[in-house]
């Protein structure tokens, strides 16, 4: 609030005027200065806490530390009575405007704070993803009602919109009824949206198959997902997408993974010798977890039998490159070592007489 007790006097209305001016210029001078020593102390001492990552939200301080020291003094300012008025509202919605924009600011740096203890660079990242999924959402809920708030009071500072707010305030239960039709749609999208927050079917890098595409979850807005593809194209999903249709989530519980590889040989192939093989080509190799490595005939046709090797890894990712590896290297050692049991077609020689 302003003060109705200026906090200094003089007889010449301009040198009043300038002299407060300077007073305030000083105030914030001396303010910002001092503040400026401590967070760069703050930030040598501890740079990833929170006093210590203060210095991001300088700009914002620039423009909030003049104008509050211009409100303290503004009472005694005496300026032309025309003039007196216009300035202090202007003066008003110049610092709730400012604090707007400082508060957001420190909204966006709490978040960085808060994902920087949670990196979703390791190797089983459920909790991690589960934070950056929910502060993302967050975020974007914080700053949209931020912007709400400063936009409102900064408008009902003036007179004439305080009232029509009350002139309009009669009809608002019949223009609510107007407006939650007209935007059903985005009313939903938006609930959806938070839903998606709470029960969270998907999180922020999780892997899923949706639409038949193989990708993970970029980003996660109030209203839309990105999906970026594995060939980088991004596919843009409605968040109600995810509510009521189904999807595959494969991280859903823990990143680790199984997957499989399929083989069609022929029926003289050795599977205990195929199995040694499958052994000794995950025996040091990083992308297996240690954890399944399983070798069956899974089928038999009349020309070949089909073999199943299941392999888990540590992730999707590792989970393809790994069976690709299992698959090359199984044919390369058929290849070598059984050439004669690559898949192929028998005539008898009886046939071949009969066909004459």
């Amino acid at each position: 609030m302003i003060s109705p007790t200026p906090l200094w006097h003089h007889p010449d209305p301009l040198v009043h005027t300038v002299g407060l001016l300077a007073l305030a210029a000083v105030i914030a001078l001396v303010a910002y200065q001092l503040l400026r020593r401590l967070l760069r102390h703050l930030a040598a001492k501890e740079p990833n806490s929170w006093p210590g990552r203060l210095h991001e939200i300088r700009g914002p301080f620039k423009l909030v530390l003049p104008l509050s020291a211009i409100h303290i003094v503004a009472p005694g300012l005496q300026l032309p009575s025309p003039y007196q008025d216009p300035w202090l509202r202007l003066l008003n919605l110049a610092l709730i405007y400012s604090v707007t924009w400082l508060s957001i600011r420190l909204i966006i740096m709490g978040e960085a704070l808060l994902l920087q203890k949670h990196p979703l660079s390791e190797k089983n990242n459920l909790a991690a993803r589960r934070v950056h999924t929910q502060v993302n959402i967050m975020r974007k809920i914080l700053i949209l009602l931020l912007v709400i708030l400063g936009c409102g009071v900064g408008l009902m500072s003036f007179e004439k919109v305080r009232q029509l707010g009350t002139t309009l305030l009669a009809s608002a239960g019949v223009a609510g009824i107007i407006l939650g039709i007209a935007a059903q749609k985005s009313i939903a999208t938006l609930v959806a949206g938070i839903q998606m927050a709470i029960t969270q079917p998907i999180r922020i890098d999780d892997v899923v198959i949706v639409e038949g595409e193989w990708g993970r979850i970029e980003e996660i807005t109030l209203t839309y997902v990105v999906v970026q593809i594995w060939d980088k194209r991004r596919m843009v999903l409605p968040v109600t997408h995810f509510l009521e249709k189904p999807f595959q989530n494969w991280t859903r519980v823990s990143s680790e993974i199984i997957g499989s590889v399929m083989l069609h040989l022929d029926y003289s192939v050795p599977l205990e010798a195929l199995r040694d093989a499958l052994s000794r080509v995950l025996e040091n190799e990083a992308l297996w977890d240690g954890e399944t490595a399983v070798l069956q005939v899974v089928n038999s046709g009349p020309h070949t039998m089909e073999v199943r090797i299941l392999v888990s890894a540590a992730d999707a990712s590792q989970a393809w490159d790994l069976r690709c590896l299992v698959r090359e290297s199984l044919i390369t050692f058929v290849q070598q070592n059984y050439p004669e049991s690559l898949p192929r077609f028998r005539i008898e020689p009886q046939t071949l007489e009969s066909a004459r």
